[in-house]
């Protein structure tokens, strides 16, 4: 499966059950790059338009770049209230974006799937002299509590191609390969409280674990179940992340 059809049976669980990203985020914008209200925001591999809404509650306008179909539109239901949204069919590597139009351009939860030279290419393109390029990613947390070990564990013996497409590969060395300049990191807290339907919907939203039709999938989910009873209090768990995000100038 390519990369832009991977989510395509995912949508409705990355809508109810991805995590949002904590205000700080909105706070470093707005203190170390200078965002504006009236600054045009390129959200990239937009998807459901989860990153895209806290630019537009800050005022902004977000052209939404995302090559899947089925995620755009529910970018355009998820937001609909938001006049400063549109919904672009385009790809990091051709965004289809107008040259010197952008002072910010986001990819969130995304930039592990880009082509990085022909991305970094067309970033110079659409970038107005002086805007930012951004970066970021909530990442869970794999073992400050049982529970995060035990499903870190899960996630690795049931997960199709878990160890191979996870963000976390991204390094240093492929963060400064891509910038070409000095970039800055800032970290914060995140997370997610959830029943035992948000737990098992966020890890469906996943492209790495095996759909419904998977003979493993009903082992799976038997897995969770005991593991969310093992771990959870009053119905209840909590899903640890860093909200890492990296911005610089290209």
């Amino acid at each position: 499966m390519n990369t832009v059809e991977r989510f395509s049976d995912r949508v409705e669980n990355y809508v109810k059950y991805r995590p949002g990203y904590p205000p700080e985020v909105l706070h470093l914008f707005r203190d170390e790059m200078n965002l504006r209200p009236h600054s045009v925001v390129a959200d990239i591999g937009a998807g459901t338009g989860i990153s895209a809404k806290i630019f537009l509650e800050n005022g902004n306008k977000v052209l939404a770049v995302e090559p899947n179909e089925l995620m755009r539109a529910a970018a355009n239901e998820f937001l609909r209230d938001f006049p400063n949204f549109r919904t672009i069919d385009g790809t990091a590597e051709n965004t289809t974006l107008a040259d010197d139009s952008i002072d910010f351009v986001v990819a969130a939860q995304a930039f592990h799937w880009f082509d990085e030279a022909k991305t970094r290419q067309e970033f110079e393109r659409i970038l107005k002299d002086g805007g930012f390029v951004v970066l970021l990613w909530n990442e869970r947390q794999l073992d400050t509590t049982q529970f995060l070990r035990d499903y870190e564990n899960l996630l690795i013996e049931f997960g199709t191609d878990y160890e191979t497409v996870r963000h976390e590969n991204i390094t240093k060395e492929t963060l400064r390969d891509f910038f070409q300049t000095d970039f800055r990191e800032a970290i914060f807290r995140n997370a997610q409280t959830v029943d035992f339907d948000g737990l098992k919907g966020r890890m469906l939203s996943s492209s790495y674990v095996p759909s419904a039709d998977d003979p493993r999938f009903a082992e799976m989910i038997k897995n969770l179940e005991s593991l969310f009873a093992e771990h959870s209090e009053s119905g209840k768990i909590d899903i640890l992340y860093d909200t890492k995000v990296f911005y610089g100038k290209i």
